[in-house]
């Protein structure tokens, strides 16, 4: 039986990535050596993360004046290194769920942090608009997609102070405006490769106007003129990522996943919005996100929540499960995952509608 992968993460790769990467544990560009076991400091890998760069920036169209960064830690610990090297005295955050939450909570750390808007009262189900932000606050942080809730901020803001976005879960999923953010950030196990890397878009000209003193390992300069190789990189996770972003290259880029995204998952929010099963937890389309698809059953239905669980695991649907905190069912359709598993999920549901 075929099986569906809708995990949030830890997430579905391209076959192309997953084949890529067997060949170079067992031989990494000819050397004889496996990718696990190669030093960082050789000629093949040092093209590699060359050549990782270089397609970041390619596909998604990143201006003169940015670097692009791959660290360990992942996005969590960004929600400190950003403040640290860009909070001087005052930053404003937008609230739309548990990792913005986090960002916010570790940025108090080193100044002023305020909350423009919240939507945690109604349980993040809608991004909250018509905020007001400070004018003079270092910069305005953003959670573009929110993994655990469903929801996305699709477009890209114009802001007169710096932006800075977390978008672990949606970056390479639709084109960006690069020059509109000063810093992007995100952990790489959703659209790009195996967890233990973040990737950090960042404009130059934003960092250095800090007054504190900051270590070494977390500062985005001494990672800048190191070229990423300060210390060892993730050097795997680098490897696989260059093989995700061939691929994506090679099936026409970052536009043309767009309309396989908006396409999946029009198939997926129809259904549940037809089937008198289940119900939405996002009403509003536009707060809809496009990678991780949340919903429950229908209120008269809540007593099916498990038998439904267990027929779609049955279907072979895995991942499927809402977030701990939220419980329900989320799908997450990232760039890999194909059409067909968002029809599979689609047909179980309906068959679990005449069962019911």
């Amino acid at each position: 039986m075929k099986k569906h992968n809708f995990y949030a993460g830890p997430s579905i790769l391209p076959q192309y990535t997953i084949d890529k990467s067997i060949e170079g544990i067992k031989d990494f560009a000819g050397t004889g050596l496996s990718i696990l076991e190669i030093s960082h400091r050789s000629k093949e890998f040092v093209a590699c993360i060359n050549g990782t760069i270089a397609l970041f920036k390619e596909l998604l169209e990143i201006p003169a004046g940015y670097q692009v960064l791959f660290l360990g830690g992942g996005a969590s610990l960004q929600f400190a290194m950003v403040p640290m090297n860009m909070l001087n005295k005052k930053a404003a955050y937008l609230n739309t769920g548990e990792w913005a939450s986090k960002a916010l909570k570790e940025a108090k750390l080193f100044g002023e942090v305020v909350e423009v808007a919240s939507s945690k009262e109604k349980l993040f189900n809608y991004i909250p608009k018509n905020y007001i932000i400070p004018a003079d606050a270092d910069y305005f942080h953003i959670t573009s997609n929110n993994t655990i809730y469903g929801t996305e901020i699709k477009k890209d803001l114009d802001m007169k102070i710096p932006l800075v976005a977390d978008m672990s879960s949606d970056i390479f999923s639709r084109p960006v405006d690069i020059s509109k953010y000063s810093l992007i950030y995100g952990g790489a196990q959703k659209n790009l490769a195996p967890a233990g890397m973040a990737f950090v878009v960042v404009k130059e000209d934003v960092l250095g106007k800090v007054s504190r003193p900051i270590p070494s390992m977390l500062d985005y300069k001494v990672h800048i003129k190191g070229e990423s190789m300060f210390n060892t990189p993730p050097v795997f996770t680098i490897f696989a990522a260059q093989q995700t972003l061939t691929w994506l290259k090679n099936i026409g880029g970052v536009k043309a996943i767009q309309k396989k995204n908006i396409e999946k998952a029009k198939i997926l929010y129809d259904e549940i919005d037809r089937n008198r099963l289940f119900k939405p937890t996002i009403a509003d389309p536009e707060d809809r996100s496009l990678m991780n698809i949340c919903f429950v059953m229908a209120p008269e239905y809540k007593d099916l929540e498990k038998p439904f669980a267990e027929f779609a695991k049955s279907k072979g649907m895995l991942g499927i499960e809402g977030h701990r905190s939220t419980g329900g069912f989320r799908a997450s359709t990232y760039n890999a995952l194909p059409k067909e598993s968002v029809e599979a999920l689609v047909s179980i549901m309906k068959e679990f509608e005449l069962k019911n």
